[in-house]
């Protein structure tokens, strides 16, 4: 799974040719650690075909903030560098394969 930054944002997620999932987190957050082994195997599932990965708030503040990103977990999926769908709180896997399906 990728750990998605300010400075890398652009170039992983905005200028990305296959949907991209941001699992916006926190480490004192709990949902985000109960969701956590779901977006990791959904990243392993889906690799090649969605990237997906976890972006700390606390750490990079900025991105969060353009998006909108009011509460944690938060997962935005991304394609053709747009934000399309998203989702809040700890989800249910089924739940987010559907997120993600919209993309494909």
């Amino acid at each position: 799974m990728i750990e998605f930054t300010d400075s890398n944002f652009d170039a992983e997620v905005i200028n990305s040719d296959i949907p991209v999932l941001v699992d916006f987190a926190a480490v004192w957050c709990g949902p985000c650690k109960a969701i956590a082994p779901t977006v990791s195997a959904l990243a392993d599932d889906y690799a090649g075909r969605v990237k997906i990965g976890k972006m700390d708030i606390d750490e990079n503040p900025s991105t969060p903030v353009k998006y909108h990103v009011r509460a944690v977990p938060t997962l935005i999926l991304f394609k053709g560098g747009k934000p399309v769908n998203q989702v809040m709180g700890a989800v249910n896997r089924r739940r987010l394969e559907d997120l993600i399906s919209s993309a494909l």
